[in-house]
């Protein structure tokens, strides 16, 4: 079959990157959705990391990479070591950390917390301290942070096949079973379609209203501030709320 115009033909989908910041509530819900579709139909999933605190850095502040710890950045340090092992390893230490965070509403990004969270799922704690001493670690998840500002991304979740980069899906309550794959069949299409950059239904009072009430465990147990292109964003029993440009 020939391509139409702007249309660039079937991809591989066999394989995906998916980029995320275990700070992310949206990665998060969308993590939880690509792992039922790679129950169900075999794929790879090559976990790889972007980071909130750099992108939404305030100018004059300290980079992630010039403090001791760095809430979601140290997180991703920690899977970087493990991933030179195993990339299960890194699977596992994402769903763990990420589910204690947003589920659970623990501190998964206070070292005590990420030690008893390594010896929960098999792994030594003292991976912590290993991970944030090798500074190389700093330098795996800087290359994975530009590259997804390379390809013009902003956020997580960001899955690329191959060299075709996209944001999303944005979502709450994954789908499971046959909706999960009807869903990554949506993606892998829109994937297909290079100059297909946006499709997007607006959020209304009870929708803010839902993703406030299935944030809360994060909203709770966080200590930054969630910020939205450059604006502070607060959590209200009716939804959100803009609280200014952060400082």
């Amino acid at each position: 079959m020939s391509d139409s115009p702007g249309n660039q033909g079937a991809i591989d989908t066999s394989t995906v990157d998916f980029h995320f910041d275990v700070m992310c509530p949206w990665a998060y819900q969308t993590s939880v959705w690509i792992r039922n579709v790679r129950e169900q139909n075999g794929i790879t999933i090559n976990w790889k990391f972007f980071s909130l605190e750099e992108v939404n850095r305030v100018e004059g502040k300290k980079h992630p990479w010039e403090r001791e710890w760095s809430y979601g950045w140290s997180m991703m340090r920690i899977g970087a070591l493990l991933r030179r092992t195993s990339m299960d390893d890194l699977d596992r230490w994402y769903e763990r950390a990420a589910r204690a965070l947003h589920v659970d509403g623990l501190k998964p990004h206070e070292p005590d917390v990420a030690r008893h969270l390594l010896t929960e799922i098999g792994l030594d704690p003292s991976l912590v301290d290993e991970a944030i001493t090798d500074q190389s670690t700093h330098d795996e998840v800087r290359s994975e942070h530009q590259r997804v500002l390379d390809a013009g991304g902003f956020g997580v979740p960001t899955l690329f096949f191959g060299d075709e980069c996209v944001f999303g899906p944005v979502l709450i309550d994954p789908p499971e079973g046959e909706a999960a794959l009807r869903l990554w069949s949506a993606v892998a299409t829109w994937a297909e379609f290079p100059d297909l950059y946006e499709i997007q239904r607006p959020k209304t009072k009870d929708d803010e209203r839902r993703i406030a009430e299935t944030f809360r465990p994060y909203i709770e147990a966080r200590d930054w501030v969630s910020i939205n292109r450059g604006t502070e964003i607060g959590f209200t029993e009716d939804g959100f709320e803009a609280k200014g440009p952060v400082s």
